[in-house]
């Protein structure tokens, strides 16, 4: 791997990481036992996870700020460079071309900081793990889970949410517009206050399966299963519609 791919990857390692742990820490605050945010409610989830987004992108400019394997595959669909460099000047410098190989790289790296950010929050919040919880609340920190549990519609849920947020990467940059981060931060905001309530809008493969992981291994007082039962539904949904938005958005004029 050259230089260039070792930045990009761990630029996608640190930024996914700081995205699990600001997102999971949010979590976190609002369901944990004796947390100051305890009962914030689902707005400040929301926020919550738009901000960890906005930190996640500057943290990672290296990589082109994925941060998730369904913006990755959607730029792959789209025929999109993966990561354009710029000089002090603003010129071009180097670019991430979107391959295969370099697509699996980026699927690794984010799978492996959103492992870590997962366990980082844990460690922030490991007194009120200790605490009496369902099973179910300290799962829902680390993964997703839906409200009624209806696989096939499930997966349509985290589609569509997924498909807005790919959809919006895709296409807002063929637009004149500097926003960057923060209109990022913003959508996934919407989509979290829109398209959330049925599924808990994982819309991000890594950021469901790594905390998963992280949650089956780590010694979490009282934690129950898993449910691993439901763990390819925000893999295949978000992938899908990741796919998707990319095709569609590398057509849309």
């Amino acid at each position: 791997m050259d230089s260039l791919l070792m930045n990009a990857f761990w630029s996608e390692v640190v930024g996914t990481a700081i995205l699990i742990l600001l997102g999971a820490g949010v979590v976190a605050n609002v369901i944990l036992p004796k947390t100051k945010g305890f009962n914030g409610g689902w707005l400040l989830i929301n926020f919550g996870w738009g901000l960890a987004v906005f930190a996640g992108v500057f943290a990672a400019y290296k990589s082109g700020a994925h941060l998730n394997p369904a913006v990755t595959i959607g730029l792959y669909s789209a025929d999109l460079p993966f990561a354009t460099l710029t000089g002090p000047e603003g010129n071009i410098t180097a670019t991430i071309e979107p391959t295969v190989g370099n697509m699996f790289m980026y699927f690794g790296a984010e799978l492996l900081g959103a492992f870590i950010g997962a366990v980082l929050a844990f460690l922030a919040y490991k007194k009120h793990f200790d605490q009496e919880a369902p099973a179910a609340i300290k799962l829902a920190v680390f993964s997703t889970g839906p409200e009624v549990r209806s696989y096939g519609w499930n997966v349509v849920t985290e589609f569509l949410a997924t498909f807005v947020l790919v959809f919006f990467v895709v296409v807002s940059g063929k637009t004149p517009s500097g926003l960057g981060p923060l209109a990022v931060a913003l959508i996934v905001v919407g989509i979290g206050a829109s398209l959330g309530g049925p599924t808990g809008y994982a819309i991000n493969p890594a950021r469901d399966l790594g905390p998963r992981i992280a949650h089956f291994i780590l010694p979490i007082k009282g934690k129950g299963s898993s449910d691993w039962g439901y763990s390819w539904v925000p893999i295949v949904g978000p992938l899908l519609g990741g796919v998707a938005a990319g095709l569609l958005g590398a057509a849309y004029s």
